[in-house]
């Protein structure tokens, strides 16, 4: 009799070990059948443009923006002045030589004033002057070549002084900065980086706008300078082949 109750225990056992294996099998099955729940991922925050930049620089980018306006205005400006003033005709002074020779003193004149540039116009002084002292001619030539410097070298200070005073502009920017932090910093009695990173912004920004403009109107000005000295030796070399001409009648 005790062989058939554990007979019986062993077969009920198994029975209950064949059920859990097959409600195992089913939900697996099952488990299986069910679709996978999409991955869903954050997208990132879209990155700042050069836009944002600047307005989180704050008030002082308004200076900083009409600075950038007459860097670039001036440059080209006198640029395509200067670029222009520096062309001369190779031919022009063999013109010059030609005429005076053949005692053509209104042709050597007519070419001068057809001749855009400022050692033309120097030229026909000393054309206008033939017949009048060596000396008196040359100082003629000199006084009209000072008045062409001067008008070639208009505006050039201007971006010398922007090159000057926009570091200064944004370091006024970089002080705003910093006071704005510890402004906010007082507010909020909170030194994280959601608090202080509006006065980070401006700090940074407004040096690195100042030191730009700055650097761009230093290079703008010494490249018209080196182009200027260029046309200025051409307006020498042109005084002196003329100065020359006159004399070559006495030798």
């Amino acid at each position: 009799m005790f062989n058939s109750v554990l007979l019986q225990i062993v077969s009920n056992a198994a029975t209950a070990a064949t059920q859990v294996l097959d409600t195992a099998k089913n939900v697996a099955v099952q488990a299986a059948q069910i679709p996978a729940a999409p991955i869903i991922i954050t997208p990132k925050q879209a990155s700042l443009s050069l836009l944002d930049l600047i307005m989180k620089g704050g008030f002082i980018m308004i200076p900083m923006g009409i600075l950038s306006i007459l860097t670039l205005y001036f440059f080209f400006e006198r640029l395509m002045t200067i670029t222009k003033a520096s062309k001369l005709d190779k031919n022009f002074m063999n013109s010059i030589k030609d005429f005076i020779h053949n005692g053509n003193i209104d042709a050597a004149k007519s070419l001068c004033r057809n001749t855009t540039s400022p050692a033309a116009r120097m030229i026909e002084k000393g054309v206008s002057r033939i017949g009048k002292p060596i000396k008196e001619i040359e100082e003629a030539m000199e006084s009209v070549g000072k008045l062409e410097l001067n008008r070639l070298e208009k505006n050039l200070s201007i971006l010398s002084l922007i090159g000057r005073i926009a570091p200064i502009f944004g370091f006024i920017g970089t002080i705003g900065g910093v006071i704005k932090i510890f402004y906010d910093i007082s507010l909020t009695d909170n030194i994280s980086i959601g608090v202080i990173s509006t006065g980070l912004y401006q700090k940074m920004i407004t040096s690195a706008s100042g030191l730009v403009v700055g650097l761009l109107a230093f290079i703008g000005y010494y490249i018209l300078n080196a182009l200027l000295d260029k046309t200025i030796n051409k307006m020498e070399t042109a005084s002196v082949e003329f100065m020359d001409l006159l004399q070559e009648p006495t030798k």
